[in-house]
């Protein structure tokens, strides 16, 4: 027989006897929701490696937001497809590009909504790296100034945070100078601090036509082997500023995230990524899974690792769960 001391099944025994004991819980609240706008006009069409997404115009990414912010999503994170690339990416700091007109737009129809800028040079650069080329590696000093263009841009677009995704180091620090130097001191950093260098990224680099044109990023991403140089990373991000610190991806890297957040007092968030999304979608197309337990379950995993923010692609769905 069993002890009546030991039956842990009493606390699990009603619906409203596990709500009352939960440890963690999702929220419309934890979520970020990403976008991909490209030039042009009523544009809205779907990404074919990641069902669900879309490229959107300007004017549809603002139809997006303005659901976002209905939903009870406190705010967006933009990505862009610039209509041209050079070898140092001049369209990612350009005004006229579609990030810095969609922050724009979206703050103006919504703004209310956190608007998120994501830094980066692949998208807009020749070569589809990260920073500028010293050859066929990448010069890291001489990137951080791109980087600050870029990031001053988009806050003079109106961004909320400025989410640099670059992995150059000492670039929170110069971001931050010259965000402060520029009149924006009160625009929040959001690092992306521990950033692998994953095979998760595939679906994005299609969606936001950032391949690399040779070599691979890892000499700047770091070694999906490595779990304590993630906390030297956060060690220096910490030190040179960063309001929020992201853990990049998600689900395979919990434990780093668990880690993170033992080590860390600030704010941290994860990115479910593009190729963690994928995965469920088609498992779900193919009716392998119930892709709402799936997703929920997915998300709620993040919050028990540490996270208080989720960049996630599933937002919409989720949110659109959680509200029923």
């Amino acid at each position: 027989m069993l002890s009546n001391q030991l039956r842990p099944r009493r606390l699990r025994s009603s619906f409203n006897m596990r709500n009352l004991i939960r440890e963690n819980s999702l929220s419309t609240n934890d979520f970020i929701y990403p976008l991909f706008v490209v030039a042009g006009e009523r544009i809205r069409k779907e990404i074919p490696s990641m069902p669900g997404c879309f490229h959107l115009s300007v004017d549809e990414a603002v139809k997006t937001a303005e659901l976002v912010a209905a939903l009870g999503i406190p705010g967006v994170e933009i990505f862009g497809l610039p209509e041209y690339k050079d070898e140092i990416g001049s369209g990612a700091w350009d005004p006229q590009s579609p990030v810095q007109r969609a922050i724009k737009a979206i703050k103006k129809a919504v703004p209310e909504l956190l608007v998120v800028g994501d830094v980066c040079l692949c998208q807009y650069t020749s070569h589809g790296h990260c920073g500028q080329l010293n050859g066929n590696c990448i010069d890291n000093d001489k990137t951080l100034p791109l980087l600050a263009k870029v990031a001053v841009s988009q806050a003079e677009a109106g961004a909320d945070i400025i989410a640099p995704s670059d992995m150059m180091d000492g670039r929170i620090a110069f971001l931050r100078a010259a965000l402060d130097d520029k009149g924006f001191n009160d625009t929040i950093l959001m690092s992306y601090t521990v950033k692998y260098a994953s095979g998760y990224y595939g679906p994005f680099r299609d969606a936001a036509d950032s391949t690399p044109q040779f070599g691979d990023r890892s000499t700047y991403q770091m070694d999906p082997a490595n779990s304590r140089e993630a906390l030297k990373e956060v060690e220096l991000d910490l030190d040179e500023g960063a309001d929020i610190i992201m853990v990049k991806p998600a689900l395979a890297y919990l434990d780093v995230v668990k880690s993170v957040r033992a080590a860390c007092t600030r704010p941290i968030a994860v990115y479910n990524v593009s190729g963690e999304y994928s995965m469920v979608k088609a498992a779900a197309l193919n009716g392998w899974i119930d892709e709402k337990r799936v997703v929920l379950e997915s998300l709620l995993s993040m919050k028990r690792a540490g996270a208080d923010i989720i960049i996630t692609y599933h937002a919409l769905d989720a949110a659109r769960w959680l509200n029923e």
